[in-house]
């Protein structure tokens, strides 16, 4: 499940890929019904699933201030995609046999905060996947177990952004 960092024109995306041992239409509700968001998305969404919508991302914990998005695509069950502040945040959802492959697409343009979102994703993603399968949550730490690998893997071009002030993962 780990990330890869990619050049996408002038800007810079993150591509992960997960296999999941659920239907498309599982998936689907994880990535798209708010019950099911709080349990892996690291903000709050505000707003309908339809294009062109405005979206209002917000802190469940109050960390930081509210900030704006917008719908782009959706084509239920397989893409969602909306502007997250700067980022474009793209959910593409495949059948694979009797399960799904999840792939999330973070396309930025600051490429100092790299390594600190793909291990933010990475751990994003483990905490869908361990909802979809009822195991839980991931383990706290797992943050600061990964993105030294990340940091390693993408360079210290890449590594330039920490952790914003009240945001320290466990």
């Amino acid at each position: 499940m780990k990330g890869t960092l990619e050049q996408a024109g002038p800007r810079w995306r993150l591509r992960f890929t997960r296999e999941l041992d659920h239907p498309v239409p599982r998936v689907w509700e994880a990535v798209t019904e708010p019950g099911h968001l709080e349990a892996w998305f690291p903000q709050r969404i505000t707003g309908d699933w339809v294009v062109g919508t405005p979206l209002t991302f917000s802190d469940p914990q109050g960390r930081g201030p509210e900030f704006d998005g917008e719908v782009l695509a959706c084509e239920p069950p397989s893409l969602l995609e909306f502007s997250w502040g700067p980022d474009v945040i793209r959910l593409e959802i495949a059948a694979r046999g009797e399960g799904s492959t999840l792939t999330l697409l973070d396309t930025f343009d600051e490429l100092g905060k790299a390594a600190r979102d793909a291990a933010g994703w990475h751990v994003c993603l483990e905490a869908l996947a361990r909802h979809l399968d009822g195991t839980g949550s991931p383990p706290a730490n797992l943050w600061r177990e990964i993105h030294p690998g990340y940091v390693s893997s993408f360079g210290p071009e890449a590594s330039a952004t920490g952790v914003p002030a009240g945001y320290e993962p466990g």
